[in-house]
């Protein structure tokens, strides 16, 4: 009995999208919080499960299915994507929705993108700069933003904006520079070449249970490591340091010709991010402060 009084005093953590850093929050926090994991996919659930998380089935794209979500969690850290298209995040109002209808969140950590900045030309800035995003999938992000921390201020809920820039680590699928080295993709050559900013997804995690705790209300921070490189200088020293040889350079024109229009947009947009913020009231200190030692790890 002494030991049931004990686990429901634990808080509870809803976490939306519990993919790849979603994983490694629930490897952080548990058994001290309790972990709810809303997914979609049935077959996701017995993972989930093993993991430590209690999973619930729920679909974003179909919010009747989210109606019991608003009474369940005390806090609540929101990975999932905006859809495909369009240019508002119609998932993300429908989970305040839900929540709202609960009345018992008082926390809520959602992570964003830098995208939302669009081409800064190379500046470096920190939070207090306007959005001026550029493509539907940046405004998607900038309209979850929005609805987030108005619900925030409408509801009294602590709502954190993590922007975060290009995710990797050497155990996240699909996420190391080594994987698009593999794929032969070029870079840009220096005269074309962008500003780009990154964090290691165990760094993201350890923001994200950071934020949860630490958090002002309607706070938005840069998450990403002190690194200032250029994409091609970034991808050349994962060569290096990965026995791999270097990225070919072409020019922007060239580059056009070749490479998808996605990956244009991504290399069309140059910024530096001022990350103190979160170091100064998260007190989050990098575990991988540079790239050169998170793509060793």
């Amino acid at each position: 009995m002494v030991q049931a009084s004990k686990q429901t005093r634990r808080p509870t953590l809803l976490i939306v999208g519990c993919g790849d850093v979603g994983q490694r929050v629930l490897r952080l926090l548990h058994p001290r919080w309790r972990v709810l994991a809303l997914t979609s996919s049935p077959d996701r659930m017995a993972v989930l499960r093993q993991q430590g998380a209690v999973p619930l089935l729920g679909n974003l794209d179909e919010p009747a299915t989210l109606d019991r979500l608003g009474g369940l969690a005390d806090a609540v850290l929101h990975l999932a994507p905006p859809p495909l298209h369009g240019d508002i995040d119609p998932r993300t109002r429908a989970l305040i929705r839900a929540l709202a209808r609960g009345g018992r969140v008082r926390r809520l950590v959602y992570a964003s993108t830098t995208g939302v900045y669009g081409d800064c030309g190379g500046q470096r800035f920190d939070e207090t700069r306007a959005v001026a995003p550029a493509t539907d999938r940046a405004r998607r992000r900038v309209d979850a933003e929005l609805s987030l921390r108005a619900y925030g201020r409408r509801a009294g809920v602590r709502v954190a904006v993590l922007r975060v820039p290009g995710i990797y680590a050497g155990d996240r699928p699909g996420g190391h520079p080594r994987d698009r080295l593999q794929r032969g993709t070029p870079a840009l050559c220096r005269a074309d070449d962008v500003y780009t900013n990154h964090i290691h997804a165990d760094d993201l995690a350890r923001a994200c249970v950071a934020a949860l705790w630490r958090a002002g209300p309607q706070r938005i921070f840069h998450v990403c490591d002190d690194t200032e490189m250029r994409m091609g200088d970034y991808f050349d020293l994962a060569a290096d340091l990965c026995g791999l040889p270097r990225p070919r350079r072409l020019t922007r024109a060239e580059a056009a010709q070749q490479l998808s229009p996605m990956m244009m947009s991504f290399m069309s947009e140059s910024r530096r991010l001022d990350n103190r913020r979160i170091k100064r009231e998260l007190r989050l200190r990098l575990r991988y402060p540079t790239a050169r030692e998170g793509i060793l790890a």
